[in-house]
Order: structure tokens, then sequence, then C-alpha cells
């Protein structure tokens, strides 16, 4: 992706009103990334317990499905809460973020976690029953819980990563 040809856009964008208020202002940053990280907690254990019991780990005195409709709501709720307080973020250092490959890997994975996990929700509401009733689905379920682990840990990875990466 060629960033440099959008780059006009960044400069002008850290030079609005509101990035520089984030920028002057000490308290909003700090602020905004509680949140965020807030946010990241809760759909970080709800995605783990999700794919614990989907991996056979979790304890079964609740169906896959319980488990599903139980947890997942706290991975909707707090992903507008992400794209506000990410958001927030970027306008207030754009070049730094938007510029950093490892922010396009950490979007690439989010929309591939999503996907995933919305796969896997849809499949509840719409075949109800289809993780716990048939056994050759269980691999199924462990493969795509391992995937999700995998994914979901990467994005917190890479969401730390950004920090560490020097654009030039």
């Amino acid at each position: 992706m060629n960033l440099h040809a959008v780059s006009p856009f960044f400069t002008w964008l850290a030079a609005t009103p509101v990035s520089q208020t984030i920028q002057s202002v000490t308290w909003i940053i700090p602020a905004v990334q509680t949140v965020h990280i807030l946010c990241v907690a809760a759909v970080m254990v709800s995605v783990l317990l999700v794919n614990l019991r989907l991996l056979g780990v979790a304890p079964r005195d609740m169906t896959i499905d319980a488990t599903l409709r139980r947890f997942l709501p706290a991975v909707w709720w707090p992903l507008p809460i992400l794209l506000a307080t990410g958001a927030t973020l970027i306008v207030a250092e754009p070049e730094r973020a938007l510029e950093n490959p490892v922010f396009v890997l950490k979007m690439s994975l989010l929309l591939a976690g999503t996907l995933l996990t919305f796969g896997c929700g849809w499949v509840v509401r719409h075949r109800p029953g289809f993780w716990d009733r048939d056994v050759r689905r269980r691999g199924l379920a462990q493969l795509l819980a391992t995937a999700s682990l995998l994914i979901w840990a990467a994005i917190v990875f890479a969401g730390r990563w950004i920090a560490y990466v020097q654009v030039t």
C-alpha cells in the first residue's frame, strides 16, 4: 500500500484543532488508551471463554450454543467503543499509526478475527445444536477455536507492536 500518496492528508489531519487538542491535553491519550485496553480485555476474555468451550477444555455444564449466546455479546458491544477510541488515537497521531505496517497487519487480523467470531455466532443462531450434535464437527470446532485464539492473540501483539515500529 502506497501511503505516501495520502501523506498530505495525514499532515492535514494532525494539524486539525481536534488532533491538536488531543495532543495537547495531557489526560486525553491516557484516558482513551485505558478505555481501549479495558475493551480489549473484555473482548479477549469472551473470545477465550468461547474458544476454550469449542476446544472442549472449558467445563461442559453448558452447551456450546449456550456458551456462545452468553459470551459473544461481550465481544460485540466493545467493538464500537474500540473503533471510537482507536479513531481518537489515530487522529492524535495519524502518520504514526496509519503509515505503520503493523497497524495494517492489526486491522487485517481484526477483520479476520471478527469475521471468524461472527461466523461461529451465525451458526449458533441459524443452526442450533450444530456444534453439539455431531462428533465429527468437534474437529472443525477445535480447528476454528485454535485459529481464533491465534488471531486474537496476534491482534493484541500487533496492537502493542505498533508503538515499537518507527515509521520513516
